[in-house]
């Protein structure tokens, strides 16, 4: 029995070793969308906006009636008694006051007692008491002030998500580019390995046949060793790049995943400077945030100020109780309706240094919204500058590579036919290389700016913010 459990342990982490060795492929949209649906500052701001939903609720229900219902039971172990003028001295005196009136006994002031006060019990021993009281506010400033903010709050929880997710997907797609930034990088590397180990071949079969030197075969030899480390430490690169995209995708750093796509340029026409910064200026999602949490702030002001204005409210009691020595009650009810009305007249200036605070909190979001905004302009001329200048390398850097690829062509057919040399083929390769690596980083830059400049401007796919919105509903 015992092995038999063995074996099961083993052939499960066998299977599962076996699933996580399974490579996972993905595309640009499939690990944008992984991203959103795992990222942690996503989760948090969706659970904002259930956040924002319940204060929404909590506000409107202090617009609607308050009902309570209360009860007690109590019995007194001791009953209380209070001071109260003697009844026996009192209806003694009474009583021969009348009867000496009435001249049926002889008049005798000896007979009449001394008043005094004497304690004396009104309280029966078990008593309950229900009370059942309904109260709706007529008005109250803070309380509709504090619907308002509610609102807006609610539109800053959703601005707020619209903007992480945006970052997220950026953040997203600059990891997917890297992996294949790495693994181009890598391709590059390694055809200049496979191009030394080709040549390394010819110079071994000329070097038999006495047609080189063994100098020059060394030098080759030297060049292959030389590539070798830098394809490794590119592969270790890749792996690095491969794991900071699990991170931001939200899977186990277990699973061997790997990118579908390509770099490739792709040219477009941009709006004028002037223009897309207006466009920036109205569209980022950090400014419209920042500008619904100057709303709710305002708000909070005119919340802080509600304060200073009365309150009104209606009200209804009905009372049910009964009192008895046992437990056959004598029962009895009352029921009350009326207004209330208050207003403060003073509190020590808690109210003015309320409204204080609220007003220094507006200004300062105020602040930030324009530090936000000329960060944003300089941002926005950074990328834009940096897109042309990109725009105009890349079609010099095309060309480049093409004249390296015939440049290397020809360093082959010269040393081949003995009229060439080894440092020829060496210094065409790496040209080569470099020409290669130039265009593929140039590229690159060009779509990390451009998709930098996306979120300066609040783009983002609307298919990745509809996956995210459905969430809420959800």
């Amino acid at each position: 029995m015992k092995t038999k459990s063995i074996l099961i342990i083993i052939l499960f982490q066998f299977f599962a070793q076996g699933l996580y060795s399974q490579q996972v492929k993905y595309t640009l949209e499939e690990a944008v969308t992984e991203a959103l649906k795992n990222n942690a500052e996503v989760k948090v701001a969706l659970l904002d906006i259930t956040k924002a939903e319940a204060a929404v609720s909590e506000a409107y229900g202090y617009a609607l009636p308050s009902v309570d219902l209360t009860g007690q039971y109590y019995r007194f172990l001791k009953t209380p008694k209070t001071l109260f003028p003697d009844f026996e001295a009192m209806l003694t005196n009474a009583s021969y006051a009348v009867l000496f009136k009435e001249k049926v006994i002889p008049e005798d002031e000896s007979k009449y007692l001394t008043m005094g006060y004497a304690l004396q019990t009104f309280s029966l021993k078990n008593n309950f008491e229900t009370n059942l009281s309904i109260t709706q506010i007529l008005f109250n400033s803070a309380v509709f002030r504090g619907i308002s903010a509610s609102g807006i709050y609610l539109e800053l929880a959703k601005e707020k998500l619209n903007s992480v997710a945006s970052k997220t997907s950026i953040n997203a797609t600059k990891a997917f580019y890297g992996v294949i930034l790495s693994k181009e990088l890598l391709k590059i590397t390694e055809s200049s390995l496979k191009n030394a180990e080709e040549n390394l071949s010819n110079v071994n079969a000329l070097l038999k046949q006495g047609l080189v030197s063994e100098y020059d075969q060394l030098q080759v030899e030297v060049q292959v060793e030389n590539i070798k480390p830098k394809a490794l430490e590119l592969k270790r690169i890749l792996e690095d790049a491969k794991n900071g995209l699990k991170i931001i995708m939200g899977i186990d750093q277990s699973q061997n995943i790997d990118v579908q796509g390509e770099i490739t340029y792709k040219p477009e026409i941009f709006a004028g400077e002037e223009e897309t910064i207006d466009l920036a200026l109205k569209t980022n999602y950090d400014i419209r945030t920042l500008s619904l949490k100057k709303r709710v702030d305002e708000e909070l002001i005119a919340v802080e100020r509600a304060n200073y204005w009365p309150t009104l409210t209606a009200f209804g009691n009905y009372s049910y109780a009964g009192a008895a020595d046992d437990f056959d009650f004598q029962t009895y009810s009352s029921a009350t309706v009326g207004l209330n009305f208050s207003i403060n007249l003073f509190s020590g200036n808690r109210n003015k240094k309320r409204v204080e605070q609220a007003s220094i909190a507006t200004i300062q979001t105020g602040e930030q919204i324009t530090l936000l905004r000329q960060s944003i302009t300089q941002q926005v001329k950074s990328k834009i500058s940096e897109i042309k200048k990109v725009q105009s390398q890349i079609e010099a850097l095309e060309r480049n590579v093409k004249l390296a690829e015939k440049a290397y062509g020809i360093a082959q057919a010269r040393y081949s036919s003995g009229k060439g040399t080894q440092l020829e083929i060496k210094n065409a390769d790496l040209e080569l290389s470099a020409a290669k690596t130039n265009k593929l980083q140039s590229v690159y830059s060009y779509i990390m700016s451009k998709t930098e400049l996306d979120d300066l401007l609040g783009r983002i796919e609307p298919k990745y913010l509809s996956a995210v919105h459905e969430k809420i509903d959800k």
